[in-house]
């Protein structure tokens, strides 16, 4: 009898036991989906502005996903100025970027040049899809052309420093107008009738020119 009531207190022990200290299952957190909304454009001035995009003087953009997280590319200035694009080379995941410092390579036929990060933060992820097919950032520049995800600790800070909101239009006009009158110098029929310049300008200019509107334009 003594046998079997040890038996007992010893299965009750157990089993007390596994149920208090048994590991907790702990959900785990939702994947972020690698394929970005399509952004709702809305017209100002002519342009086509994504909503909630913010931009950076250096023609990239920033969409912000969460408190920390963001989205990046290139905007259609660059994207036309440049018309076709060769190659993309990203700086590395897990390498910090600052804000206004190189965050791409972009090569297009014998040009290459920087474009800079809009935000200060953290590589996270890189577009595999745009490296692979660098065309897509020209297509489809504020969707499936995304270049990278960054997270970025002191955003609030760095969209100080953005176009953001009724900012970007009137910057958008202000770039046009400069780079055209700057074609307008050395040959007028680079802008096309509807006063924009033609797609790829940048490789058909002169190379002092060119240097100059990467310089001006892309902060380089």
């Amino acid at each position: 009898m003594s046998i079997l009531f040890v038996l007992l207190t010893f299965i009750v022990i157990v089993t007390a036991n596994y149920l208090w200290f048994r590991p907790q299952t702990i959900p785990l957190a939702p994947q972020p989906s690698a394929r970005m909304p399509a952004p709702v454009i809305m017209k100002d001035q002519g342009f086509n502005v994504p909503k909630g995009y913010a931009f950076h003087p250096g023609h990239t953009w920033v969409m912000p996903e969460s408190r920390e997280d963001v989205r990046v590319g290139l905007d259609t200035f660059a994207a036309e100025l440049v018309g076709n694009i060769d190659q993309i080379y990203v700086v590395a995941p897990n390498r910090w970027v600052r804000q206004g410092q190189r965050l791409m390579t972009i090569k297009a036929g014998d040009v290459s040049f920087d474009l800079v990060a809009p935000v200060e933060g953290v590589i996270m992820a890189i577009n595999k899809e745009v490296v692979e097919d660098p065309g897509l950032a020209v297509r489809d520049p504020y969707h499936d052309g995304w270049i990278a995800t960054i997270k970025a600790p002191d955003l609030a800070t760095n969209q100080k420093n953005l176009m953001q909101n009724s900012m970007i239009a009137p910057w958008m006009h202000y770039s046009q107008t400069r780079l055209i009158a700057a074609l307008g110098k050395i040959n007028p029929a680079l802008a096309q009738d509807g006063g924009t310049p033609v797609s790829g300008v940048l490789l058909k200019v002169p190379a002092d020119l060119r240097s100059k509107i990467i310089a001006d334009f892309f902060l380089n």
